[in-house]
């Protein structure tokens, strides 16, 4: 790739390839002109937060710079101010997205704000709250907080121990914490800056317990002093993001007006009963949790871009950098041009547009479900387990990638001034907020054995031949014309594997698509006769973990290709799509590759394949070296925007 042949891009500023515009166009999907839009409004001067700010200086960093954001449009994005206001999941989900290409101190303050605490008020509240309180988060006059996770509980929400107890005699909520292990923890804007939390704990009327519900409650006055029965803390210095201001809370039975529950879900009328239109407990909470699943959706995609971010600086320093002279080379080789550096790059660049292609899926599916048209509760059900998925993926995908861009660059890669250490610090947290990884990975894999229980119980015995297939095929999110393809692509390798190569979309589709049959297969024997044992059931489950990871795993590294799959089908430009075609290749075989062992293990691929899938992984990196620049240019964040010293010395 040349810079000889250069198409303005919508920035006036950047100038991008014309593989790179195209490829751009391409990664940026369905959501292209949008996207597009944001990049060229973007106020993006003075977007990154000096490294050398202390704590306190953070905090103020970020808070004014939130505030420039919204001021400029971006920041409460996607959030009503009143009840009946368009809220668009769509504006919300690519706001946060342009947000993650810059400081994720702003970008996680932002979601606190106006995702979590204002996301809080808008899908469990009622107008009345809409109208009384919106008009404060979006203008960011009314700074809060969203008070879920106790020390004693993250990923058991269930089990929260906080207290909401209705007082009849003075029709107000009485919120107390019973326990050290109830205070709330690590919550954003929970040690300055809030002046509200909208807080979790459980309901508790004339003595009977209805579950979590949310309640606001003030916690500051406006000199920022706590107020009476509040106690907050300040965890102080942190890995990362240090500006945002996560702090404790405990409430000394606090008492707050009946109506600053969120009753959308249930709650105390004038009458002092109880009442909620979802009957059943279980099913009130699942429905209350999965209408935040946007933060899940943000939060991937969010930490998807702090990877985009790294690869992009690791490889355009690559392409400057020289290392040792060689023949026909005498002022050093550039460190691209070593296969090894090629290694390390070129395949978490594939993998980078792979979850992007999956990330525009689960956009598609939350837009679909949270905004204008109607959609089932099966749609809320696939939405919530594609977004723990991609959640977990893409994060713990960020922290590898940004850990391998940084020492791709050597002693540089450690020096502030180009970004990558605090990108670091920043993103570690990614993988547990939001959800715990590994805990988000139970609930994709319990889902698909839902999925998998349905299909057979609902199969007559002539039916039983072909029920895998059928189960696994079209379970969760799967219904698309991604799916649609990479089933005919699997069902073509599948009857004439002799045919295909390394490299082959089909084979591809068919060792992805039979990994994740068989873990699930066998994941489903293994519990049926753990529980034909009569044995300790918990202890049943929890030996089959690792299992229970692999699958999930499987699944979404399937659902993932698919993506990609339709992605580079979907691409016009034809020297683009041959790129895109051999990131589509190097993506399958790097996963491949990892998981050599069960193939071989399971009889899906020869020995004698095994051993060239490398030589084919270095081939691929070797093609798609001229094209590098055009690559990074692809994952739509400007150069300006990347704040990295070592590129313009």
């Amino acid at each position: 790739m040349t810079l000889t042949d250069q198409t303005p891009s919508p920035l006036a500023h950047e100038r991008l390839t014309t593989v790179g515009a195209a490829l751009r166009i391409a990664l940026d999907g369905p959501y292209a002109a949008e996207r597009s839009v944001a990049r060229a409004t973007f106020p993006a001067a003075g977007a990154l937060r000096p490294a050398e700010l202390g704590i306190e200086a953070s905090r103020d960093w970020t808070l004014a710079r939130l505030l420039e954001l919204q001021e400029a449009g971006f920041g409460s994005a996607g959030v009503p101010d009143r009840a009946g206001a368009h809220a668009s999941p769509l504006e919300a989900a690519l706001t946060f997205e342009t947000l993650a290409m810059c400081d994720l101190s702003v970008t996680i303050k932002s979601g606190v704000q106006f995702g979590l605490f204002g996301g809080a008020i808008t899908n469990l509240g009622t107008a009345w709250h809409h109208d009384t309180f919106l008009p404060g988060v979006t203008s960011m006059e009314l700074l809060g907080c969203f008070a879920m996770t106790e020390l004693g509980h993250g990923s058991d929400v269930a089990s929260l121990e906080t207290t909401v107890t209705y007082l009849p005699s003075s029709d107000e909520y009485e919120v107390h914490t019973p326990s050290e292990a109830a205070t709330k923890a690590y919550i954003g804007n929970a040690a300055r800056d809030g002046r509200m939390a909208a807080v979790f704990g459980q309901l508790v009327v004339d003595g009977e317990r209805h579950g979590v519900h949310t309640i606001l409650v003030p916690i500051r006055d406006e000199a920022g002093e706590d107020l009476p029965g509040v106690t907050t803390g300040d965890h102080g210095h942190k890995g990362g993001l240090l500006g945002i201001d996560n702090g404790t809370i405990r409430f000394d039975r606090v008492r707050v007006p009946r109506r600053m529950l969120l009753d959308r879900y249930g709650g105390v009328g004038e009458d002092g009963v109880y009442s909620s239109p979802i009957p059943d407990p279980n099913r009130r909470f699942f429905t209350m949790l999965g209408t935040l699943v946007r933060g899940r959706v943000c939060v991937g995609g969010g930490g998807a871009m702090a990877a985009r971010r790294a690869l992009s600086i690791a490889t355009r320093h690559a392409l400057r950098r020289r290392q040792f002279p060689a023949p026909g080379r005498p002022d050093g080789v550039l460190l691209l041009d070593y296969v090894v550096h090629q290694r390390r790059l070129l395949p978490l660049i594939a993998r980078s547009y792979a979850f992007g292609a999956a990330q525009n899926r689960l956009i598609e599916a939350l837009v679909h479900v949270q905004g204008d048209q109607p959609s089932s509760e099966r749609d809320q059900r696939e939405l919530e387990t594609f977004a723990a998925g991609m959640k977990a993926m893409q994060t713990w995908f960020a922290n590898r990638a940004v850990q391998e861009a940084r020492e791709a660059c050597g002693g540089a890669g450690y020096i502030s001034e180009n970004e990558l250490t605090a990108l670091r610090g920043d993103v570690d947290i990614f993988a547990t907020f939001e959800g715990d990884n590994t805990v988000l990975m139970q609930l994709v894999t319990k889902a698909l054995l839902t999925d998998y229980k349905q299909a057979w119980s609902a199969l007559d015995r002539s039916g039983v031949v072909q029920a895998t297939t059928r189960a696994v095929g079209g379970m969760v999110m799967e219904r698309t014309s991604a799916g649609l393809l990479f089933d005919r692509l699997a069902a073509t390798a599948r009857r004439r594997p002799e045919e295909t190569t390394l490299v082959d979309a089909g084979w591809h589709a068919l060792m992805f698509e039979e990994r994740e049959r068989h873990a699930l297969e066998s994941l489903a024997r293994r519990m049926r006769a753990a529980g034909r044992s009569g044995g300790d059931t918990f202890e049943g489950f929890n030996r089959l973990g690792p299992h229970v990871q692999f699958v999930a795993r499987a699944h979404l590294e399937r659902v993932t290709l698919a993506a990609l799959v339709e992605l580079v089908a979907a691409c016009d430009d034809r020297e683009a799509r041959e790129v895109l075609e051999k990131v589509r290749a190097l993506y399958a075989l790097s996963s491949i590759a990892e998981d050599r062992a069960w193939f071989l293990e399971h009889s899906r691929i020869t020995t004698a394949r095994s051993k060239v899938i490398s030589d084919q992984i270095e081939a691929l990196c070797r093609e798609l070296r001229p094209h590098a620049l055009a690559l990074v240019e692809g994952l739509g964040i400007p150069e300006s925007w990347l704040g990295a010293r070592m590129l313009h010395d």
